[in-house]
């Protein structure tokens, strides 16, 4: 173990020394117009290290933006988090049971990628799913009565925070990097019917080693199928930092003839920005791309992980005062004069009661019925005339 300890730090992080890194500043994107009509689109210029790709061209960092949508994302992006916090305060209060799993200080990702995707494309995670299931037709109320295990959650309470969907929303999957190749496997069904749609399949760097996720590749690329596979690329899998994981750290390189795009997932004009770029490459018949968002998790793994073993509360909170998505957001809406902060304190407020009258809405649905165990175990209208119990005896007729 010793001589191990010694070489550990040689092998740290594979890239060259003067290699251009990607930033993960919220705010260094640059008004290059001057706003005199709020009603139309407007151009700002994204950081040069926005992006960083491989065997493609990146996007333009010339970017067209709309008040009334910056202003939208703001208010997602705050009521997202607002939600999340409350799942942390439920969980405290041991209502919420089980595995929880937040996205707290990740917003730009799930918010920019579904205002980036189109109604009928497909998006498929792993279990730091509540954003995408709210965003992708959910709803506040729905995703925290799942959580508290309540007949009014969005699998009915039978499923818990990491198996929430909707019509096109697959989850929230809880095996680690499993949900890889079921993407491949939606963005299949979209080419073989013939629907310029596309697939966005994400998963965390701490499941980027996993065998089924280069499968999954192999089979994306032979086929040349319209997946976006997405790294959300939060510096931490589990309790472990990237670099004592991978060899290979640049997440969006390791597609071997796949093409790759890294991307700032602390800047959701960014985000967004790159993800409406993938998604037009992969429904214009280039094949698959990969996608590493560059974000971070304020919180721990999951709610039994305090998150301070393996790093320091210093690098936590450096995070939050310097690169925090919303507060990036914040700044170039009042820099540009789109509102004022009272403004947005305004959405603020709104965003707490929404999501403070949804908690109330949640705790009052009733709990699951026994009977309710023999329901949702085959798709509806296909089940069989009866289900055997956990014993013999133990017949349900349909």
């Amino acid at each position: 173990m010793a001589s191990l300890a010694r070489i550990c730090p040689s092998i740290a992080r594979r890239i060259p020394a003067f290699a251009r890194t990607i930033t993960t500043s919220a705010d260094t994107t640059q008004l290059q117009d001057t706003i005199t009509d709020h009603s139309q689109p407007f151009t700002v210029k994204l950081h040069e290290d926005s992006f960083r790709t491989y065997k493609c061209d990146p996007p333009s960092l010339q970017v067209q933006v709309q008040k009334d949508q910056l202003l939208k994302m703001y208010k997602d992006m705050q009521t997202m988090r607002r939600m999340e916090m409350a799942a942390d305060t439920l969980y405290k209060a041991k209502l919420i049971r089980g595995f929880c799993h937040l996205a707290i200080g990740q917003e730009a990702v799930s918010v920019g990628l579904e205002y980036g995707i189109a109604p009928d494309d497909r998006v498929i995670t792993a279990y730091r799913c509540h954003p995408f299931a709210v965003m992708r037709g959910g709803t506040i109320k729905g995703v925290l009565a799942e959580l508290l295990g309540r007949q009014d959650g969005m699998s009915h309470g039978k499923g818990g925070s990491m198996h929430i969907f909707t019509p096109s929303f697959f989850g929230g999957n809880g095996i680690v990097g499993a949900q890889v190749p079921v993407g491949a496997g939606l963005a299949f069904a979209q080419k073989y019917l013939g629907k310029k749609t596309a697939t966005f399949a994400l998963y965390g760097d701490g499941a980027s080693n996993q065998g089924q996720v280069f499968e999954a590749f192999n089979m994306a690329k032979l086929w040349d199928l319209p997946c976006v596979f997405v790294c959300e690329n939060n510096k931490y899998g589990m309790g472990t930092s990237a670099e004592r994981s991978s060899s290979n750290t640049e997440y969006f390189t390791r597609g071997d003839k796949i093409p790759g795009l890294q991307v700032n997932g602390m800047d959701i004009i960014a985000s967004k920005h790159a993800v409406e770029f993938a998604r037009n490459w992969v429904v214009e018949g280039n094949g698959p791309l990969l996608m590493e968002f560059v974000t971070y998790r304020y919180g721990g793994h999951s709610m039994s992980d305090p998150g301070t073993t393996y790093r320091t509360r210093e690098e936590v909170q450096r995070m939050r005062s310097t690169q925090d998505p919303i507060r990036g957001l914040q700044r170039y809406i009042e820099e540009w004069g789109l509102a004022t902060e009272q403004e947005l304190k305004q959405f603020d407020k709104e965003a707490k009661a929404e999501v403070d009258q949804a908690v109330e809405e949640a705790k009052q649905s009733p709990e699951p019925l026994a009977k309710d165990l023999w329901t949702d175990i085959y798709y509806k209208n296909t089940q069989p005339p009866s289900m055997r119990g956990r014993e013999r005896e133990e017949v349900h007729y349909y």
